[in-house]
């Protein structure tokens, strides 16, 4: 390795501003002048002093010009400088750096040029120097050549192209997936629509509630099953041996007492001004726990129709200590009269389907626990609708929802209820359709005959189920 240098003509950063010994342009040349120097006395005296120091140092015998004449030199020379000199303005930029920055080792001349090449760059105030520069230069060419081998790279710092038609595509397969399954789903619509008979059979949705051993204790059964029919002209268009009673009475064995009302409603009418509304589900129920009659004679006796007043005889007449099972039977008079679907804020509200419906479980069911009640849904029919057309019950809207909503509302109210032996009976899927309406109807609403056997027939089923399971003689039916 060579051996440290300080060699002046290396060294020559400094300008003349760096050594402000005289103030001003005047009085350097009085100081020229006298001292007899031009204008590079200042050179002049560094290189004079540096050689009296530099024979010194030769004379010495203690300390060896080679060996000790670099180190002690540049200090003593340093040092003279700060002491004897007055520093320029911005002298602060010789804080940064210390006795190590003036002297280091070499290879050879061609890294001691390229270090005072860096170091000169470094004090004329570049931020890096030409080396590190060739460096970022050089780092770039090979990151963007990187890329440029794998066809990826478009630019530094950016998402590749590939994966852009790879997010557009993912998206592209959501979107398509869900058009899919929604025209699966409106085709599946319409298949269930224009099914046949056998199957809308298939989704017949009986709701079955059975008795509880306390509230059974509060009754004395005998062998004979007594039922209550109340309802609307569903009961009243056949009173005859083909009418739901009368068949009921033939599927099953008991005994039917019938008091239907015609054309009435379950719920009330919401400006109170139907002559009908005394006969609504709830205004019977109030009849029934009450005792008192009175509203149905009154309402009875306006309507000039004597079946009005036989239904509220036979109502009197009843030995509710007899009755095993309540059975409530309307069609879809609440559609065709646009009766109120619900009211979210008061689910008693009787001027509403579903809020007569709660209201008179309500009512019934504390004064008779031990009665079981079945709910016979509204049949499919037909109605008018506000341009006078007839159009199918599933196409009619009257500001309330068509004939299903009424249906799911009968099913959602009465499989809520608190009260244990509540039951219902679907009469609206598997027994009239629009295919099937011109043998199930008489009319736009009421059902003929044979209509009437199958219901039986399907109640007969159904009731013959609860009785046996809260006899105990019989199994509950288990969803797959």
């Amino acid at each position: 390795m060579r051996k440290k240098r300080n060699r002046r003509e290396d060294f020559d950063i400094y300008s003349d501003d760096d050594f402000d010994i005289i103030a001003d342009d005047d009085d350097l040349e009085d100081f020229e002048d006298e001292v007899g120097y031009d204008g590079d006395y200042r050179d002049d005296y560094s290189d004079d002093y540096r050689d009296d120091y530099e024979d010194d140092y030769r004379d010495d015998p203690d300390v060896g010009f080679e060996e000790g004449y670099e180190d002690d030199y540049r200090d003593d020379f340093y040092d003279f400088d700060k002491e004897d000199l007055k520093p320029a303005k911005d002298s602060k930029r010789f804080e940064d750096y210390d006795d190590d920055d003036f002297s280091t080792d070499y290879e050879d001349d061609e890294q001691e040029d390229e270090y005072m090449r860096d170091y000169k760059d470094n004090r004329r105030g570049s931020r890096r120097s030409k080396r590190y520069r060739d460096d970022d230069e050089y780092y770039e060419d090979d990151e963007r050549a990187d890329y440029d081998e794998d066809d990826d790279y478009d630019g530094k710092g950016k998402i590749p192209r590939w994966a852009h038609f790879v997010v557009l595509g993912i998206i592209v397969v959501i979107i398509l997936y869900y058009v899919i399954q929604f025209v699966k789903w409106d085709n599946s619509s319409i298949e269930l629509k224009e099914s046949d008979e056998k199957n809308i059979a298939e989704e017949i949705q009986d709701y079955p509630s059975y008795l509880s051993d306390e509230q059974m204790a509060g009754h004395n059964y005998d062998d004979e099953e007594m039922i209550l029919m109340i309802g609307n002209d569903a009961i009243t268009f056949d009173m005859g041996d083909t009418g739901i009673a009368s068949q009921i009475e033939k599927a099953t064995g008991a005994t039917c007492i019938s008091a239907g009302f015609p054309e009435s409603t379950i719920a009330r009418s919401a400006g109170g001004d139907d002559p009908l509304d005394a006969f609504c589900f709830p205004g019977v129920i109030d009849a029934i726990t009450t005792g008192d009659y009175s509203k149905l004679h009154d309402a009875a006796g306006s309507t000039g129709n004597s079946t009005y007043e036989d239904s509220v005889k036979a109502l009197e007449d009843v030995d509710f200590d007899k009755i095993d099972t309540l059975v409530v039977d309307y069609n879809a008079q609440d559609l065709l009269k646009a009766r109120i679907g619900r009211d979210p804020g008061d689910p008693m509200n009787e001027v509403t389907y579903s809020g007569a419906l709660a209201s008179g479980i309500k009512k019934f069911k504390e004064k008779y626990p031990h009665i079981r009640v079945v709910f016979m849904t509204l049949t499919y029919c037909y109605g008018y609708d506000k341009d006078g057309k007839i159009v199918p019950g599933d196409k009619l809207e009257l500001g309330n929802g068509d004939i299903f909503e009424y249906f799911n509302l009968m099913m959602m109210v009465c499989s809520a209820s608190e009260y244990a032996g509540v039951s219902v009976l679907d009469n609206y899927n598997g027994n009239v359709s629009e295919q099937n309406s011109k043998e199930m109807l008489v009319d736009n609403i009421h059902v003929s005959a044979e209509c009437n056997k199958q219901i039986a027939e399907h109640f007969a089923e159904f009731f013959g189920k609860i009785v046996a399971m809260e006899k105990g003689t019989g199994e509950e039916e288990t969803e797959e």
